[in-house]
């Protein structure tokens, strides 16, 4: 597959100031459009903290879900309200637009249709960008063990998925897990295994459920965000915490220089951490979201550092770098390390 040379064809960050009204975000990068298809959503600070909040193609305009719980979806056009050819539009809702308070949104893009995909026992309907590594799957559960089609054509190396119409956890699998395992994301707590949620390993086409509620409920409307590693521009993998700070940390090989990193300790209770590259934009004190919670950002995080090529913990904690614990990690570029073409892309740089 090729390299991606501007990771900001398919994801954005973007960091704005709420107003109590309706406001349209506009990306802030202007040599072309990103639409997004999967737009999250969070509030960053101000005395009382607000939940994280998602919306996506398949759902549609003016609906969210909460990653930080187990809620149905929300229909409701004061929070997130419109994909725009170039940013959304939000609400003046305090999720997303109380004034006084500040916001990040991170928006990835995956085709900006969708269609209807029979390859699985259960139809399912797709918005598949295979050059991004990235579809966002809604389909209706049966009660009874099926396949899905995800659309992509290469096994996915993180799926998140969610029922929607009624209330269920998030339960995300990942390339590191063994088949049957699941962790979930609105929880602290480790991997698990559940035969009714991922039966078997996810393959090129399908990923196969059991009869679970939280993911094939009769007649309950789920969504999943299937992802697969792009060189240049994300990267899903794992490594092993040491517990040092110092030059023996972790270092983790993206090649590229990361604009987004989520991690999650599977063998323990610990928070998934977010961090990112504008909400402070600088190495040591990469600010700090936990996507299980509702708190506002850590603004004395010394957790981790973006380099051209990677990451290096620089924290001892449960939630990044226990000693001997496996993390799972997902993480978007802002600058591929080296590049395939010179249209305008910017290859990274240290630190």
């Amino acid at each position: 597959m090729a390299i991606i040379d501007r990771p900001t064809d398919y994801f954005r960050i973007n960091l704005y100031s709420g107003n109590n009204n309706t406001q349209n975000i506009v990306w802030d990068e202007t040599d072309t459009n990103m639409k997004p298809d999967l737009l999250w959503i969070k509030s960053r600070t101000g005395n009382t903290v607000f939940e994280h909040v998602l919306g996506d193609i398949i759902r549609g305009n003016q609906k969210y879900l909460v990653p930080n719980g187990n809620a149905a979806q929300v229909d409701n056009g004061n929070v997130i309200n419109t994909f725009n050819t170039n940013g959304f539009s939000v609400g003046g809702a305090t999720q997303v637009s109380e004034g006084g308070r500040t916001y990040v949104a991170w928006g990835w893009k995956a085709s900006n249709t969708t269609a209807s995909n029979t390859g699985g026992t259960i139809n399912s309907t797709v918005s598949v960008n295979t050059t991004a590594g990235f579809s966002v799957v809604g389909y209706t559960g049966t009660g009874n063990a099926a396949t899905v089609a995800h659309g992509l054509g290469v096994k996915p190396d993180m799926i998140f998925s969610k029922p929607y119409s009624t209330s269920g956890d998030w339960n995300i699998y990942h390339d590191s897990f063994s088949a049957q395992q699941r962790i979930k994301l609105n929880s602290t707590s480790g991997v698990s295994s559940n035969s009714s949620i991922f039966s078997s390993l996810p393959t090129a086409t399908l990923v196969s459920i059991g009869n679970g509620g939280d993911i094939n409920g009769t007649n309950t409307s789920h969504v999943f965000y299937c992802f697969n590693s792009v060189e240049g521009y994300s990267k899903f993998g794992s490594y092993i915490g040491n517990a040092n700070n110092n030059a023996d940390a972790p270092f983790i090989y993206t090649g590229f220089k990361p604009a987004f990193f989520l991690v999650k300790n599977t063998g323990e209770t610990s928070a998934w951490e977010m961090y990112d590259n504008r909400r402070l934009g600088f190495n040591p004190n990469n600010y700090q979201l936990r996507a299980n919670a509702t708190d506002a950002e850590s603004a004395t995080s010394d957790y981790v550092d973006f380099l051209s090529n990677g990451f290096k913990i620089r924290h001892q904690s449960s939630g990044i770098n226990e000693n001997g614990d496996t993390f799972i990690y997902m993480a978007f570029a802002k600058n591929p390390f080296v590049t395939s073409t010179d249209n305008n892309s910017i290859p990274a740089t240290a630190g």
